[in-house]
């Protein structure tokens, strides 16, 4: 079988974090030390995913109603759109997040931060944007945590955004953080972005009329794909 090929571009330098960055110690071990082996990319990779509004409902983007009773902390709405460079809209994109809870503790087995777990809140949304390359979450403001990077390191408050092109083999990932966070200046993730206006590009903005009165506050994040205005994603691995 003859291996297909996706376009590719040059990605711009100084926009978006290396992956080896000596202040975030975990990359001393993750980044490659030998320059990447280019895999065939075959029809299954070409084709996927697969997903439609049959396999994506309404409930996966609203992380506060899958559970018997409603999970612990301030309950926010995180809006946007995605775009490309020339500001068109990209719909039908398959955006995934995951966080963690109120207290900063994800519902993973390998996270034993001791604060407590929530039963109500298993930190994972995902949805497909529009016509208008719009996205919708309602979820809980994840709360700060410690992740021994170095010493009272704590990492601000943040969610993972991952997004899937036409294919398996189109995927960004990306975090987005929350606007006046005092943990900014010493967090080595966020300051392994070189480029100060990129990093500003990460933080959502307060918009009081996604808010819902009487229910949740309301944050706007678009996600622009390259261009000036691109949004920050991690190095492939």
């Amino acid at each position: 079988m003859t291996a297909a090929a996706l376009p590719s571009y040059q990605r711009p330098v100084g926009v978006h974090p290396p992956l080896d960055s000596p202040e975030y110690r975990s990359s001393l071990l993750r980044a490659p030390k030998l320059a990447p082996v280019p895999l065939p990319q075959r029809l299954t990779e070409v084709t996927g995913p697969l997903l439609g509004a049959e396999r994506v409902t309404g409930t996966d983007a609203d992380l506060t109603r899958r559970h018997p009773a409603e999970p612990l902390g301030e309950r926010i709405i995180v809006t946007g759109r995605v775009l490309d460079s020339d500001g068109r809209a990209v719909p039908d994109a398959l955006i995934e997040i995951w966080q963690a809870n109120a207290a900063g503790r994800y519902a993973h087995g390998v996270d034993n931060h001791p604060a407590p777990l929530d039963p109500n809140f298993d930190g994972a949304g995902r949805c497909l944007t529009d016509s208008a390359g719009r996205y919708r979450f309602v979820t809980i403001k994840p709360g700060a945590y410690p992740w021994r990077n170095h010493l009272n390191a704590w990492r601000p408050a943040h969610i993972h955004f991952s997004l899937f092109g036409r294919a398996f083999t189109q995927r960004l990932i990306t975090q987005m953080y929350f606007p006046g966070d005092p943990l900014f200046g010493q967090d080595p993730i966020f300051n392994s972005v070189p480029d100060p206006a990129a990093r500003q590009r990460m933080i959502c903005r307060f918009d009081l009329d996604v808010t819902q009165p009487d229910w949740a506050l309301g944050y706007q994040w678009d996600i622009v794909l390259r261009g000036r205005d691109q949004a920050v994603f991690e190095e492939h691995r």
